[in-house]
């Protein structure tokens, strides 16, 4: 049996939740949006899951906005959003750490006149509260902060900046696509006015994700030709994705304490045996401000990408830090972001436990790992 080892990239869906998309996708096939029997029973569907939700995130069920996944929410936020300024482009405040779903419609900003401040992370990939206030201007019409980042798994201050912030009268929005299901997010007590997730980093299914837009800021919809969700988002909804999505926060609010702490002891068990066995290493990012399931190490004179792959021979599933693209290993911008050489960033590996995994597995893994990367080494000096 394969030991995974990648929840970061994407998660196992619960039992419960692949039950409960059954039953609708077998027994409530109506359109949400139908005023007959067959689409009432769907929308009450959703407005179920859109209670699960709100739930676990401290928040209205109006607040909640079905999306297809964190990368149409975080369009969402921020291109929504500003296309209803009518004073031209403006001024945004970001990290230089945040996922590509947010990187990619800033840069498209930025070529349509907007001005974005990066401000940078230090070497364990924490961003400054205080800096993100003093890239604040009388221009700036939003901040946003990812809360917990996918390669190293580093939690920003969002709290703190997110108050900080709503004292300048900004928006305030974060990718919390990591975050939500390992650690606590309540945005009862943190004033985040967006904030984005999806459904298949928490045990949920895959293509379906929300919006969380609070107090009824306004936006324009990206995606038009329909009055669903408000007429904030055209389109018929994905009831089953949308209930499996409850079942999902249902059941991170009901056991985050136990499954926080049961990851943190994993991820734990798996550095303190690397750190026996395995010379040479060092790990990405903070050891304290950090998800507990995420750990990043690098590899001294070994190449991540021949790591991953002598681990996937192995039977098991772990990720690098670098994109391939055209056989080209390039290496992590979030590393070098936070002070990594390429060389670094080149030799390091994501490893991301979660539900279904065990110290068996833990100790698998510790037990083949070092011959690979004795191995790895070696290819690296011929």
């Amino acid at each position: 049996m394969r030991i995974y080892l990648d929840h970061n990239a994407t998660t196992p869906v619960r039992p419960e939740v692949a039950d409960a998309m059954d039953v609708v996708q077998r027994s409530l096939f109506g359109n949400a949006s139908s005023v007959h029997e067959e689409g009432a029973a769907a929308k009450a569907e959703c407005d179920r899951a859109r209670a699960r939700v709100a739930s676990l995130l401290r928040v209205e069920p109006a607040d909640v906005l079905f999306t297809g996944g964190a990368t149409e929410a975080n369009n969402t936020a921020l291109l929504g959003l500003l296309a209803q300024r009518t004073e031209g482009p403006g001024h945004l405040v970001t990290t230089n750490v945040e996922h590509p779903s947010v990187d990619a419609p800033l840069e498209w900003l930025e070529r349509a006149g907007w001005c974005v401040t990066r401000v940078p992370v230090d070497a364990e990939g924490r961003v400054e509260e205080d800096a993100v206030v003093a890239a604040i201007t009388p221009e700036t019409a939003l901040v946003s902060v990812i809360w917990a980042n996918n390669e190293t798994g580093v939690l920003q201050p969002v709290e703190a900046i997110a108050a900080a912030v709503r004292d300048h009268g900004v928006p305030f929005h974060s990718d919390a696509t990591q975050a939500v299901g390992k650690v606590s997010v309540d945005l009862s007590s943190v004033p985040v006015d967006l904030l984005s997730l999806s459904a298949h980093k928490l045990n949920g299914p895959k293509g379906v994700g929300c919006l969380i837009a609070r107090g009824g800021i306004a936006f324009e919809p990206i995606l038009l030709g329909g009055p669903q969700e408000r007429r904030r988002r055209g389109g018929t909804e994905n009831v089953a994705g949308i209930a499996g999505l409850g079942v999902a926060c249902e059941l991170a609010e009901h056991e985050l304490p136990e499954r926080s702490s049961r990851y943190r002891a994993l991820r734990d068990r798996l550095w303190e045996g690397l750190q026996a066995k395995v010379p040479g290493i060092r790990r990405n990012g903070s050891a304290v401000f950090v998800l507990p399931n995420s750990l990043n190490v690098e590899f001294e004179g070994a190449a991540g990408e021949i790591l991953l792959q002598a681990l996937d021979l192995e039977g098991i599933a772990v990720s690098s830090g670098a994109a391939c693209a055209s056989g080209t290993i390039e290496p992590s911008q979030v590393l070098l972001a936070m002070g990594r050489s390429p060389e670094a960033a080149r030799g390091s590996l994501r490893m991301s436990v979660g539900y279904g995994v065990d110290e068996v597995q833990i100790d698998q893994l510790l037990a083949v790992l070092p011959d690979l990367v004795e191995r790895a080494r070696r290819a690296s000096t011929v």
